[in-house]
């Protein structure tokens, strides 16, 4: 490793943009995050698609991308009432 670096043209913050979001520091309770961490994790995605998916649907936009979990659910009620 070097002994000295050249940072002079580096720049803080994320290295790729995502268009469309804005990063921000909220405060949760501690059981809600916990919450989230364990279900993001049994699902196999992030606790912060998690809780974004959550709010959204709490405004009533619940345009969420479609997730395996969702697709198996939807699923299993389509051939539900299909043998019904």
């Amino acid at each position: 490793m070097r002994k000295e670096y050249d940072f002079s043209k580096g720049k803080r913050g994320a290295v790729i943009p995502s268009p469309g979001k804005t990063r921000i520091t909220i405060m949760l309770d501690n059981d809600v995050l916990d919450t989230f961490r364990e279900r993001a994790e049994a699902a196999g995605t992030g606790y912060q698609t998690m809780i974004n998916d959550a709010l959204r649907a709490a405004m009533g936009k619940d345009d969420a991308p479609l997730t395996v979990r969702k697709l198996r659910e939807v699923l299993r009620q389509e051939l539900k009432q299909a043998a019904a």
